[in-house]
């Protein structure tokens, strides 16, 4: 199988595996593009008239692992950055909104964080603020409006249902990991061979790009993970694996073919 010519044109599925306690994290099924680069230094010997190269020592083996996604997930989000899960979250919201008959009183949608309200003529958005209280979701205003009059209402709502939330600290740092990618190989002849790598040891650079655009494709998410060698010295294992040679897995064997 080793002489065979073979070629790719199909992206690695992969699986991040917790390297601490060898728990799965996320399951890469999405991506574009996944890029495998191994590097190496060579540092060399000299000697003799003119100063050739005598003796090269190899070293310094390094690489990284580059996917390349428009998909993306809340975990993808950890996995790059390192942050922590969080199921609440507070963000500011604005409302276009009318007073009552009275000219003074706002019924904002929900209640919103105490001490965030700031109201605005509707002609005057950020601008001077009006003066008011705040009892649950009713604004007060201290000086009275024409009856419907509308305002701009900025205030902190605060979720705590159905929300995920990734808080990145400055001392986040992301996890390492040990991946496990999965795609195929075709030869020369038209068949698939199946190919795995694992990358032993692998830390994402904490580099995140979100880009949101109203034209164009859809934006990319680039994931540089370096490969550090693990306490056995691995860095990466490149898999092919010929299914003729496969023995069929344990529930099949009694509807193998019989000799």
């Amino acid at each position: 199988m080793s002489t065979k010519n073979m070629a790719n044109r199909e992206v690695c599925d992969l699986i991040f595996v917790d390297y601490e306690n060898k728990v799965p994290f996320l399951n890469l099924d999405f991506a574009n593009v996944s890029t495998t680069e191994l590097t190496g230094e060579s540092t060399f010997a000299y000697g003799g008239k003119g100063y050739p190269k005598r003796v090269r020592f190899a070293g310094e083996k390094s690489g990284t692992l580059t996917i390349e996604t428009q998909i993306q997930t809340v975990k993808l989000w950890q996995l790059i950055t390192g942050g922590e899960r969080k199921t609440s979250a507070e963000f500011v919201a604005r409302a276009v909104l009318s007073a009552d008959e009275t000219g003074k009183v706002i019924t904002l949608k929900e209640t919103p964080v105490e001490g965030s309200v700031y109201v605005y003529a509707q002609d005057d958005d950020c601008g001077t603020k009006l003066d008011c209280t705040v009892s649950g979701a009713a604004v007060t205003l201290d000086t009275a409006l024409d009856a419907g009059e509308k305002v701009i209402v900025y205030y902190m709502k605060s979720v705590a249902e159905g929300v995920e939330r990734i808080n990145v600290k400055s001392t986040s740092m992301p996890k390492n990991f040990i991946v496990y990618g999965d795609t195929v190989m075709q030869t020369e002849d038209g068949k698939l061979l199946p190919y795995r790598m694992v990358a032993a040891k692998c830390a994402p650079q904490s580099n995140l790009s979100l880009s949101f655009s109203n034209n164009g494709d859809p934006g990319t998410v680039t994931i540089t993970c370096d490969l550090l060698a693990d306490a056995d010295n691995n860095i990466l294992d490149l898999i092919l694996i010929d299914e003729e040679h496969t023995e069929a897995p344990e529930e099949n064997k009694e509807d193998a073919p019989q000799s």
